[in-house]
């Protein structure tokens, strides 16, 4: 019995530390008012310094779907520091082979490490940096808030001239009944669904003033609309369980 239990046990562990981590699946979702569209949206990279290799094949699995445009929810830095990161400049190269522009916001860990810098780099690259401001893309309003934690969201000002249709990105979930205004898609990421979770009891520990009920999924309890990714990455503990990382593909 104890034998058994050990092996179990090891079993558990290697799952959780070494190969549910590094999986990555596609989530589906349907939204009526951006029919006709194809969107990815991906959050919290959270790249390793030795993790080139696992974001060639992010990359190489969102260019698979064949996406008119990707939304990012921020966190490409892994750590507070960089110290255990993959170079911003590095990610950006890599970046740079989607096949479709990319439009992102920045997380916690972005502005932890330094902000102007991860905000420098990926416009140089190319790609649209959004805090408190909106662009707009194929007849489509993408809308960006300032990260909740290392940042001052301004919902009202990331808004501001939009019209339907409208996506609002969003690092956190947290700003969700702070959105006053119609939007058709609110996106958020942050919350690694909790990284462990214990079904059928959730995530004992979610990033989220709102718990297990902010952990993942989407969420309708206002007249807007919020998909939580579980993201890609890993923060503190390498460790996932239950909590699988995605990418999201939104017909």
């Amino acid at each position: 019995m104890v034998k058994a239990m050990l092996i179990i046990l090891l079993i558990l562990f290697v799952w959780s530390f070494f190969i549910e981590p590094n999986l990555l699946i596609v989530k589906h979702y349907k939204i009526e008012a951006l029919k006709g569209r194809k969107i990815v949206f991906v959050s919290d990279f959270h790249i390793s310094k030795y993790g080139k290799r696992r974001l060639k094949r992010i990359v190489k699995l969102i260019n698979k779907q064949n996406p008119d445009i990707v939304l990012s929810g921020g966190d490409f830095i892994k750590g507070h520091d960089g110290k255990y990161t993959l170079p911003i400049e590095e990610q950006a190269e890599i970046l740079k082979t989607l096949n479709a522009p990319f439009i992102t916001v920045l997380g916690n860990h972005d502005g932890w490490y330094d902000k102007k810098k991860v905000t420098g780099v990926l416009q140089e690259s190319g790609f649209t940096v959004l805090g408190n401001s909106n662009t707009e893309l194929k007849d489509l309003y993408i809308a960006g808030v300032e990260d909740i934690q290392t940042g001052n969201p301004d919902i009202n000002k990331a808004l501001g001239g939009t019209k339907s249709p409208v996506i609002l990105i969003t690092h956190s979930p947290d700003i969700y009944y702070d959105v006053k205004e119609p939007v058709d898609l609110i996106l958020a990421g942050h919350t690694h669904g909790g990284q462990v979770s214990f079904p059928p009891f959730g995530a004992p520990i979610v990033p989220s003033k709102y718990g297990s009920k902010f952990a993942r999924r989407i969420i309708k309890e206002t007249q807007n609309t919020m998909i939580i990714t579980k993201g890609i990455g890993t923060s503190i503990l390498p460790v996932r369980f239950c909590s699988m990382p995605e990418i999201v593909v939104i017909n």
